[in-house]
C-alpha cells in the first residue's frame, strides 16, 4: 500500500502563485507516472499534469505556460507549480500515482485551491 499526501493548497489572489506538493510514503519509481488531477464542484475530475518516471511531462490545454509539473525522485515527491492562477482554477487538487505492473492508481487526499480576489 502506497499513501500520498498533499499539501500546499490555499486561497490566493488572480494572478498569484502556489506549490502544491505530494509526497509518497514508498519509493515513486514505483509508479510508471504521477499526475495531478483537479475537481471544481459539479464538474469532472480532470487531468492537470503529469509526468512519467522519465521525465516526461503533459498539460491540459488550460494550464499550458502556467504551470509546471517536477519530480523529485530523491524525496518521493512530486510538485505542481501554478503560476497566473485564474478564479477558474479553483478546485480540490489530487495527486495521483500509477503502478508500473498492475496500473493500479493511488490517489492522494486532496487540497483545496482557491482562486479570488
Amino acid at each position: 500500500q502506497v499513501q500520498l499526501d498533499e499539501s500546499g493548497g490555499g486561497l490566493v489572489q488572480p494572478g498569484g502563485s502556489l506549490r502544491l506538493s505530494c509526497a509518497a510514503s514508498r519509493s515513486i519509481f514505483l509508479f510508471n507516472a504521477m499526475g495531478w488531477y483537479r475537481q471544481a464542484p459539479g464538474k469532472e475530475r480532470e487531468l492537470v499534469a503529469g509526468i512519467t518516471s522519465d521525465g516526461s511531462t503533459n498539460y491540459a490545454e488550460s494550464v499550458k505556460g502556467r504551470f509546471t509539473i517536477s519530480r523529485d525522485n530523491a524525496k518521493n515527491t512530486v510538485a505542481l507549480q501554478m503560476n497566473s492562477l485564474k478564479p477558474e482554477d479553483t478546485a480540490v487538487y489530487y495527486c495521483n500515482g500509477r503502478t508500473r505492473v498492475t496500473n493500479t492508481d493511488y490517489w492522494g487526499q486532496g487540497t483545496q485551491v482557491t482562486v479570488s480576489s
